[in-house]
């Protein structure tokens, strides 16, 4: 997947997840260069949520290594964090806050100057398109609207890298629509990784595709590379349905 030109800015190096003798992930590797749109595939419980934990640190492994545009994110957490942004399917949305109080706070708790962070703020408004929203509660928006001040709030401090959790959960089909062209425009300067169990998503955006299943990688390539016949549906329905059972669930 690496071309020898380009960084490495996301990678997995055999991580593993164990909840007691429950096997969460086991032996996840890869690595993502610059630039590139990577979907993070597999069906419900497949682990994709666990190991999204541990490359951005939210999680310790139980083995293995998760690393941030060449940094350990659990030995240099900090730095890592700076070229990190990070949406998680639940993203923590105070509801009582405007998006303008939202993004004032996480722009100072990452210690953002007071100028840099309104030239931020300017800039994720406008992308976003929270221009009309920015001084209502974010209570009163509609999920939509909330998916994109939680993207506002991953992008505030223009992070390298871009990690989202099944980003379109829950959104009706011009939101997503939105959503994809969002990430299409963010594709052409950071390097994204999204979960999905949707396969459209895979064919909408992305370049190349992991598919992990029962907490394991079992599939790396293109699209195009996993396509049947010219669909997805039945490489999906194969992978996940080994002697006829789709497994043990995962986080």
């Amino acid at each position: 997947m690496e071309d020898a030109c380009s960084k490495t800015m996301i990678e997995a190096l055999g991580l593993t997840k164990y909840y007691g003798p429950f096997v969460a992930t086991e032996n996840i590797s890869f690595s993502i260069p610059e630039g590139q749109i990577v979907a993070f595939l597999g069906p419900n419980g497949a682990g994709k949520t666990t190991t999204m934990r541990m490359l951005t640190g939210y999680l310790a492994p139980s083995a293995g290594t998760a690393k941030i545009a060449g940094l350990d994110v659990h030995k240099d957490r900090i730095e890592a964090s700076k070229r990190l942004g990070y949406l998680p399917e639940n993203g923590p949305l105070y509801q009582d806050m405007t998006p303008l109080e939202l993004l004032e706070f996480f722009g100072e708790a990452r210690g953002l100057d007071p100028r840099r962070l309104k030239d931020r703020i300017a800039a994720v408004r406008e992308l976003c398109a929270l221009q009309e929203v920015l001084e209502k509660p974010i209570g009163k928006l509609s999920r939509g609207l909330r998916q994109r001040v939680g993207l506002a709030q991953a992008l505030l401090h223009d992070p390298e890298v871009l990690i989202m959790d099944e980003p379109t959960a829950g959104l009706d089909p011009n939101q997503i629509r939105q959503f994809r062209e969002n990430i299409r425009n963010l594709g052409s300067r950071k390097t994204i990784l999204i979960s999905t169990h949707i396969l459209q998503e895979v064919d909408a955006i992305a370049d190349y595709v992991l598919f992990v299943h029962n907490g394991r990688m079992v599939f790396e390539g293109t699209p195009a590379e996993l396509k049947e016949d010219g669909s997805l549906e039945e490489p999906f329905y194969r992978l996940t349905h080994v002697n006829g059972s789709t497994g043990a669930q995962a986080p």
